[in-house]
């Protein structure tokens, strides 16, 4: 039985584990995207995306701490460098899991695991979102209808006040 037990073995002894998601996530920050099977992209997220929450902050001891899960410094390079400025704002879900059809050898689930920021089709959208997202109020409709009504007669009544104020002032010095 495997109560409590929360990690996804993969079928795997725990070395051939660590090498099998050390490559993926070294595979997935050169290509910025892979297709693999479900399980193992699932299992891939929960190694990978704690990586790059470490590039955030570029500092030796980052560095170090992340070359000694993946064992590969041209990724390193390309993580600490163009990942990271491209992930800087995000406060994590780094990745994105799209399901593909069931592989024809074996009918396994596939899918292919990308990374957000890297997605030119669904970027354009996002970027498009993010410009046009607003912070928006808690307030009912109506209440809202009822300060825009009550802010405009005053404004209007305002705005003749002042001219006259600035007349009268030219006047006195005249």
């Amino acid at each position: 039985m495997r109560h409590g037990d929360k990690i996804k073995n993969l079928s795997r002894t725990a070395s051939h584990r660590a090498a099998l998601l050390s490559n993926l996530t070294s595979q997935l920050i050169e290509h910025k995207r892979i297709t693999t099977t479900l399980a193992k992209a699932k299992s891939l997220r929960v190694y990978a995306e704690p990586i790059i929450t470490r590039s955030k902050k570029d500092t030796m001891h980052n560095r170090r701490i992340v070359f000694s899960y993946l064992q590969d410094k041209e990724a390193i390079k390309e993580l600490f460098g163009v990942i990271s400025d491209k992930v800087a704002d995000r406060p994590g879900g780094y990745t994105r899991i799209i399901k593909l059809p069931r592989r024809a050898g074996d009918a396994s689930d596939m899918a292919m695991i990308e990374l957000v920021d890297f997605n030119e089709i669904y970027g354009k959208d996002a970027e498009a979102a993010a410009a046009k997202k607003t912070r928006r109020s808690r307030r009912s409709t109506s209440a809202k209808k009822a300060t825009e009504t009550t802010a405009a007669p005053a404004a209007e009544t305002a705005a003749p006040e002042a001219p006259a104020a600035e007349e009268s002032t030219e006047e006195a010095s005249a």
